[in-house]
This record gives structure tokens, C-alpha cells and sequence, in this order.
């Protein structure tokens, strides 16, 4: 019984194996996200009594927290686009008529796409760089390039959101912002 909310969160609007693929990326953001900010908390809390209790803090606190914010930072892109949260500057887009706003709708979410794929190419390229130079962290003695793996997996799932979000469009009678979200104001929001 517990499960099926679970399983609602991360069902998918698409059919076949494109919803397959969205259901995953979801489950994957959520476990980053949920891993990411439990650690997080988790090790500033120790570093906190750590120093005030026992007058000594964590030596690899900072370096742990630097690398769970890498991690938060590349999921909560990929969850903002699940979402339809990302910032829109929205002006033109809303004066025109449905069907034009439904064409721009999806040449935003295909380029938008294209850049996403095209900034996970670069950051690998850039990891595979900084693994070549042999840099560790200085506390946890780890490759500096494992660090950065987060980049590119974020910049990945974000890509694929948006391409999946474009083909949504495509087969769909609506205008959504993401797979799940339809184009419009909340009842608290206003358009101007």
C-alpha cells in the first residue's frame, strides 16, 4: 500500500519505452537528491559537534559538502525540467496564439535539448582532462575528476527531459513545459 504513492510520483504521461526511460530518470533524481541532502545534513551535523562537543572538527567536512553540492546542484536540473520549474522568460511566448506557442514550445525544448547533450560532451571531455592531470583532494586523497562525475550524469538526465518533453509535445493535443506538466498559471500565479 505504501508503494503505490511511491510508484504514482514516478510514473510516467508517455507511452512505451520513452515512459520507461522518464520513470527512471525520475528515480534517479530522486535518489541523488534524497542521497545528496541526507549526506549533507548528516556530515554538517557531525562536523557541528564535532567542533563544539569534541573540539575537533571533521578534516574532510568541507571537501564532502563541495562534492554533495556538485551532486544536488546537477540533479536539481533534471528535477527543475521534470518539473517545469526552470526560470521562462515568457513575454512573446505568451502573447502568441496556442498553436504558435505549441511550435515554440517544442523548438525551445529541442534546443534546449541539443545544448544539454552538447555541455554533457564537454564535461566529460573536461573530466577525462582533469584525470589525466592526476590531482587528489587533499582530506579524502580521492581523484579530483570522481568529484565532477555528477556533471555530466545531470547534464544528461536534463537533456533527456527536455528531448522527452519535446516529443510530448509533438504527440500531444496540449502545451506542456515538461512530461507531466501542463502550460498555464497556478491559481496563486497571475499572468501579466
Amino acid at each position: 500500500m505504501t508503494d503505490q504513492p511511491q510508484a504514482e510520483e514516478h510514473a510516467s504521461s508517455l507511452p512505451g519505452f520513452l515512459g520507461t526511460i522518464d520513470s527512471a530518470i525520475s528515480r534517479i533524481e530522486s535518489v541523488m537528491l534524497a542521497v545528496g541532502v541526507l549526506l549533507m545534513a548528516a556530515n554538517t551535523i557531525s562536523n557541528v559537534i564535532g567542533r563544539f562537543v569534541f573540539q575537533s572538527s571533521l578534516f574532510f567536512s568541507e571537501e564532502l559538502n563541495r562534492i554533495l553540492i556538485i551532486l544536488i546542484t546537477f540533479a536539481g536540473i533534471s528535477y527543475a525540467a521534470r518539473q517545469g520549474r526552470h526560470i521562462r522568460m515568457s513575454a512573446i511566448y505568451d502573447a502568441m496564439p496556442p498553436r504558435v506557442r505549441k511550435i515554440m514550445m517544442i523548438v525551445i525544448a529541442l534546443v534546449t535539448s541539443v545544448f544539454m547533450f552538447g555541455l554533457c560532451y564537454f564535461a566529460v571531455q573536461y573530466i577525462g582532462t582533469q584525470a589525466s592531470r592526476g590531482r587528489v583532494l587533499p582530506s579524502l586523497q580521492i581523484p579530483v575528476w570522481w568529484t565532477l562525475v555528477w556533471v555530466p550524469v545531470g547534464f544528461f538526465m536534463t537533456g533527456m527531459q527536455y528531448l522527452l518533453t519535446a516529443i510530448k509535445n509533438i504527440t500531444s493535443k496540449d502545451i506542456y513545459l515538461s512530461t507531466n506538466v501542463l502550460e498555464g498559471y497556478e491559481s496563486d500565479e497571475i499572468e501579466i
